[in-house]
């Protein structure tokens, strides 16, 4: 049997609940990895704990009656769609305060989730949240203490981390090839920040044959990226080389769940 119908074999029936907190971190975080793990036959579900109505809008015409949550939402559903997810939930909790409001309501939404998809693994932000985003550390320790009520029914927590340096690659080339970055929104961010003094990875997942699914659900996301982006001006052996491993650690939560993604996994690497 070949590897990829060995890894489907395994994973069929299992499913995979990915936690986040805008339209387009599942598709950053871990775009490639969701896409190799519904080829596998796993199930994917994602709850989102805002619309994102308060992000960057790369060009006003994408968004006519000024609703941009609205339009994230649907940004959303189309990359999940390019990643093989079957089931997209969005909570409305109010875009930029994720770590001190609705804690609770929250809180009890993910455990609710958990109980009623009964996920094998579970992925969400390393505590650095990607790069120090305060929505993205809310939704790391709501998910963390959700999962950590469940006890011994707890599925495996997975937080997945940007391999340090990667962003600064993919900038650097779309600079090199003419491209100027917008003041603001995603590309406004210092590329250094993703994955700086994050937590060491443990292990990664090699999503090289994958990639070009990750980058065609970034490009889902035209109101944060830009229709002209980094994403859209790197090769594909660029993309491979510098987008091509996403990296986690396991969360070390008391559960009997079995470590799905570590079936998949290889060395860290290191950058």
């Amino acid at each position: 049997m070949a590897p990829s119908e060995r890894e489907a074999a395994s994973l069929a029936g299992r499913t995979v609940l990915g936690i986040f907190a805008h339209p387009d971190d599942e598709s950053l975080a871990c775009g490639g990895t969701l896409a190799r793990l519904s080829d596998a036959g796993a199930s994917i579900v994602i709850l989102c704990a805002s619309r994102g109505e308060r992000g960057f809008i790369s060009d006003p015409a994408l968004v006519p009656d000024g609703d941009l949550g609205r339009v994230r939402s649907l940004e959303l559903q189309a990359a999940a769609r390019v990643l093989g997810v079957a089931e997209v939930l969005v909570c409305n909790h109010p875009d930029g305060t994720l770590r001190w409001e609705h804690v609770t309501e929250f809180h009890e939404e993910i455990v609710r989730t958990i109980v009623r998809c009964r996920p094998d693994a579970v992925i969400t932000f390393d505590d650095d949240g990607l790069y120090w985003h305060l929505d993205h550390i809310g939704v790391h320790e709501r998910t963390s203490t959700a999962v950590s009520s469940l006890g011994s029914r707890a599925p495996a927590l997975y937080y997945v981390t940007m391999p340090r340096g990667a962003m600064r690659r993919v900038f650097d080339s779309a600079v090199a090839r003419g491209w100027t970055p917008p003041r603001s929104g995603l590309w406004g961010i210092v590329p250094d920040a993703f994955g700086i003094h994050a937590e060491p990875p443990t292990f990664s997942l090699d999503i090289g044959a994958w990639v070009h699914r990750k980058l065609a659900a970034l490009g889902c996301h035209q109101t944060q990226l830009g229709m002209t982006n980094p994403f859209s001006l790197i090769d594909e052996s660029e993309a491979r080389q510098w987008l091509g491993f996403e990296c986690f650690r396991r969360a070390a939560i008391d559960g009997s769940a079995d470590g799905l993604l570590e079936r998949l996994s290889d060395p860290v690497i290191r950058a």
